[in-house]
């Protein structure tokens, strides 16, 4: 697993907690929207992480229509199994989205909120997206737009480049690498998909505590074991640089927070 793709140890729990409510639960209700269509009857989620897109899609999905959720790493979906009672049809399921362990054709819908940043091969995934999605089948999926248009980002890779000037912790550009349109739309027509639709969904949310979210921003993603492993700096540090710089520039209580993100709809044919 790459560096930049292990979310383990406390870093699950925190991302959820801290993270979750501010970046990631508006564009999830978003999603499940968009999946949850008359019809859809088997649904799969890659990269679900810890099950905030999953609770939104099984809230919108008819009752018996069947969800399997997916994730490379085992601990993000330990998280996303509390949020589940006994008897909800939902399936976890570890898996790799460039080798998805099921029968082709075997699902109406694919989704995957915010990982397709992290697949090292996106166009293997495509095509392993393509291949179990049946006929007609749709593949919903969100990034982050440039760092233009998410600007915390922005401020914490300046803030660990500048207390790292030699080999610094390089996760905050990933999610905000894969955002030029023409090439997402040739590797997914490449892959055989058709229909392609793209929308950007710019928000301004608010953070009450704006330390919280700074601390969710360093401690619950693979940038704080890139900061321990490197040694010399104090991570809560960074997380009080985080807070002032974003507070200095949005405001405080609440500090109003802009991000953007670019959602893709692709049909099989």
């Amino acid at each position: 697993m790459e560096e930049h793709a292990a979310f383990t140890g406390s870093i699950p729990e925190i991302y959820d907690r801290e993270l979750g409510p501010v970046i990631f639960a508006d564009y999830a209700a978003d999603m499940a929207r968009r999946v949850a269509t008359a019809g859809v009857g088997n649904v799969l989620e890659i990269a679900a992480g810890t099950g905030i897109v999953t609770r939104a899609l099984r809230d919108r999905l008819s009752p018996g229509a069947r969800l399997t959720a997916t994730d490379l790493n085992a601990p993000m979906l330990d998280v996303a199994r509390t949020k589940f009672a006994p008897g909800e049809a939902v399936a976890f399921r570890p898996a790799d989205a460039q080798a998805l362990p099921f029968d082709d054709a075997a699902f109406d819908a694919v989704a995957c909120q915010f990982g397709v940043m992290f697949f090292p091969d996106k166009p293997l995934a495509y095509r392993e997206t393509w291949r179990v999605l049946n006929s007609g089948g749709r593949f919903v999926f969100s990034v982050w737009d440039s760092a233009r248009h998410n600007p915390v980002l922005r401020h914490a890779h300046a803030l660990v480049t500048a207390a790292f000037p030699i080999d610094p912790p390089m996760f905050y550009l990933v999610p905000v690498s894969y955002c030029a349109l023409d090439p997402i739309k040739a590797a997914l027509e490449d892959a055989g998909f058709a229909d392609i639709q793209i929308a950007v969904l710019a928000r301004v949310k608010e953070v009450a505590s704006i330390f919280g979210f700074a601390h969710g921003f360093v401690y619950g993603n693979p940038t704080i074991d890139l900061i321990r492993a490197r040694g010399g700096v104090d991570p809560d540090a960074i997380v009080e640089r985080l807070a002032r710089a974003l507070e200095s520039e949005f405001g405080a209580g609440p500090c109003r927070l802009p991000m953007q993100a670019i959602v893709v709809e692709a049909r099989r044919p």
